[in-house]
């Protein structure tokens, strides 16, 4: 998958708009961050510990816990230009429902 292509699906997502966070590019549903790019090929999702100790085992080659206390809180990369676009595709909804206002999240049928 390319960035553009990642940067697409992120937008699609109702709520979703594209700024800035300390000079990385994040997608926020609402205030919350769900994703940042911070480098070609990386994106960094926001999923709690349980979802992330799961996608790690999945696919550990394609996911890798963020270092320090970020990783810790569960926010996790995952190298997506190699990856199946179906798990990316559900690792981005995850995030953005881990950040969404649950009346957007139920409005949109749990999307």
């Amino acid at each position: 998958m390319l960035t553009e292509e990642i940067e697409k699906l992120a937008l699609s997502l109702p709520g979703t708009q594209e700024n800035a966070h300390f000079g990385t590019r994040d997608f926020r549903v609402g205030k919350r961050i769900f994703m940042t790019l911070p480098e070609a090929g990386r994106a960094v999702f926001k999923l709690t510990p349980d979802q992330q100790r799961m996608l790690l085992e999945m696919e550990p080659g394609v996911c890798a816990a963020v270092p320090g206390g970020w990783g810790a809180r569960g926010w996790t990369s995952l190298y997506f230009v190699d990856a199946d676009e179906e798990f990316i595709r559900q690792s981005l909804e995850t995030a953005w429902r881990n950040a969404a206002p649950k009346s957007l999240v139920r409005k949109n049928g749990g999307h």
